[in-house]
């Protein structure tokens, strides 16, 4: 097969995958007061969606180990799950809940960050309780609990009940993720933008 063809194949078999997820039936509405609960934490969407459009590849866990200045926390490769270890996680799931932050550039951005990751860590404890005892959520960006890392000073994380890695930390693609499940994202420029943030729940 010809380069082209190649090209070909892998577009129509990814079309195809988005097909078949689509026409995946999940039941919704009993996730739908976590969902409005979110809304009313900050978040700006809150979907459910299934696991098989979560997208992990190698790529990620580069991006991570290399050029970033956060790599050496607890929370960061290669402390985390590798893209296969987390594939298979995910594949263990027939339910997550993708949720949507719009955050503006403010004074309080990180703040208001941290705040809606402590509400997505509780809300995880709150599913457990209430029945969906495999429930584990997936935040964004570098752990934000610490002002340094336990990891730098050789003892152990100090907020191991709280402590949650990030997708892309575990080698999730977020950008074409979030796009599979019809949610909007772009690189960003300058500081200064709005920050698109997405976490993932998976439920059941």
């Amino acid at each position: 097969m010809t380069d082209g063809g190649a090209a070909i194949a892998k577009c129509r078999n990814t079309v195809k995958n988005i097909k078949v997820r689509k026409e995946i039936g999940m039941e919704e509405s009993d996730l739908k007061k976590y969902c409005e609960k979110a809304l009313q934490e900050d978040a700006t969407h809150a979907k459910v969606i299934h696991p098989s459009s979560v997208v992990t590849a190698p790529w990620v866990r580069f991006k991570c180990l290399f050029g970033c200045q956060y790599r050496s926390g607890y929370g960061c490769p290669p402390e985390t799950p590798t893209p296969e270890q987390t594939r298979a996680v995910l594949d263990s799931y027939g339910r997550a809940v993708l949720f949507h932050r719009e955050a503006p550039r403010t004074k309080d951005r990180g703040e208001k960050n941290i705040k809606f990751f402590d509400m997505l860590v509780t809300m995880e404890g709150d599913l457990f309780k209430d029945g969906y005892y495999k429930a584990f959520v997936m935040l964004a960006g570098p752990c934000p609990l610490c002002k340094e890392c336990g990891k730098a000073e050789g003892i152990s994380c100090r907020f191991p009940a709280r402590a949650r890695p990030s997708m892309e930390a575990c080698g999730i693609d977020v950008f074409q993720t979030v796009r599979n499940n019809g949610f909007f994202i772009q690189t960003l420029r300058e500081k200064t933008e709005t920050q698109n943030i997405y976490c993932l729940m998976l439920v059941d």
